[in-house]
């Protein structure tokens, strides 16, 4: 069992705090003063460390770089207004981190690693999270195959690592949403279940031809008919169509399980709202906007939270939303504000206090 006193620890000499200024702050733009680092090597892993936030040595021929052979989570930690600070689901990320882990054929990181090494860290630069609405401190745990050698084949050295960032709103108003019926994203028996890192990369070639056009993101649809729609952008996505909440099921495998998706399911059922996981078609979602409804759509994920998509484009049909008259996703960002920001009871113990 690893504990605290297993772990290297590093104080920075000087905090980087006082300047950034935490109001309004972009995403993924500014760095706390440490980070966590530990490598896998000889099968097993070292010595754990959490130092000063700094840039790392590689040789060009790092596996990663040439095959792509590395994956990620996205947490957050939230303040109160009494200060106390936590962390939003952060186990459900670890037994996600090494669902992923294991389809790219990398070793899983003992929770003991993960989950008391965010914790330390987290202490360490609890400053840096901000006390504010709509800001958190964004967690990023990622691993990347560090083998020096060039060869298609799983690696035999990891670096596993987690850095730390604060952030504002990601989406700072509701989006415009294109349909994607050529690129795609992820296909059965693929990888789009893991969270790995060139899945976004794939994605980038699409979501710059949208914003070309005049929208923020892309909803894509299966690779086959691309009638059936997936993910939006980086989140799951929402349709309230006739007071029922519709998404994609995850039975294909080309749809990343989303912590915040399975909390807004759980909301949602506790609203009284009936919830359905499975198959819905762009034909079904046009025919009910036609029908008057189409009530709300909306995304949802650890950085976006519950974005409200104000037009949805298929070819040449645009439908437009008034998101001033809806009421469910303001009432489940409500509920799940209430209890992040710890302004309420946390009947589910989602959040883990650092």
């Amino acid at each position: 069992m690893i504990t605290a006193a297993d772990f290297k620890v590093t104080k920075a000499e000087r905090s980087r705090l006082k300047d950034v200024n935490l109001e309004n702050v972009p995403f993924g733009k500014y760095f706390t003063d440490h980070m966590l680092e530990v490598d896998f090597a000889d099968g097993e892993w070292k010595t754990v460390e959490i130092k000063p936030y700094q840039a790392l040595t590689l040789g060009p021929s790092a596996a990663a770089l040439h095959y792509g052979q590395a994956i990620f989570e996205g947490i957050k930690a939230y303040k109160s207004a009494d200060g106390k600070a936590a962390i939003f689901r952060p186990l459900d990320n670890f037994k996600r981190f090494n669902i992923s882990a294991k389809r790219m054929q990398m070793p899983e990181v003992p929770e003991e690693i993960f989950m008391e090494g965010m914790r330390l860290l987290l202490q360490l630069d609890s400053d840096w999270i901000p006390a504010r609405a709509n800001h958190s401190l964004y967690i990023r745990p990622f691993m990347f195959s560090s083998d020096e050698m060039l060869g298609v084949r799983p690696g035999h050295n990891f670096k596993f690592m987690i850095i730390l960032s604060p952030t504002g709103p990601y989406y700072g108003k509701p989006m415009k949403i294109w349909v994607e019926e050529h690129y795609v994203r992820a296909v059965k028996g693929g990888v789009g279940f893991a969270k790995a890192a060139g899945n976004y990369a794939a994605a980038m070639y699409a979501t710059e031809e949208a914003r070309k056009n005049g929208f923020d993101q892309v909803l894509w649809t299966d690779p086959i008919e691309h009638r059936y729609v997936q993910e939006c952008g980086v989140m799951n996505v929402f349709f309230i169509i006739d007071n029922k909440a519709i998404t994609p099921g995850l039975e294909q495998g080309t749809i990343l399980a989303g912590v915040t998706r399975n909390s807004v399911i759980t909301l949602l059922n506790e609203m009284g709202i009936t919830v359905e996981e499975r198959d819905l078609s762009i034909d079904e979602i046009i025919a009910a906007h036609k029908a008057g409804t189409l009530q709300e759509v909306f995304g949802t994920g650890t950085a976006a939270t519950i974005s409200e998509i104000k037009e949805l484009c298929y070819k040449d049909y645009s439908m437009l939303f008034d998101v001033e008259k809806w009421k469910v996703s303001p009432a489940i960002k409500n509920r799940l504000d209430t209890i992040r920001y710890m302004e309420g009871p946390d009947t589910h113990h989602w959040m883990y206090y650092i």
